[in-house]
């Protein structure tokens, strides 16, 4: 029986701490933008990309080896 009264002060305990980590995360503005995750998710792939070069360029590479 004792053990049930351990296992609700810890759990009273730690959804308190849960409790306070969101709250302090919600006044310090993680959660303000909801839209440019979503639309960022879509774009990934084209920050990634690098520009494309000139054939100029790579002549100059290939003739330097």
């Amino acid at each position: 029986m004792e053990v049930i009264y351990i296992t609700m002060a810890v759990s009273v305990l730690l959804g308190g701490l849960f409790l306070y980590l969101f709250f302090k995360n919600v006044k310090t503005g993680q959660y303000d933008d909801i839209y440019t995750p979503s639309v960022r998710m879509l774009f990934d792939d084209e920050l990634v990309k690098e520009p494309k070069k000139d054939k100029k360029e790579i002549v100059e590479k290939k003739s330097t080896q």
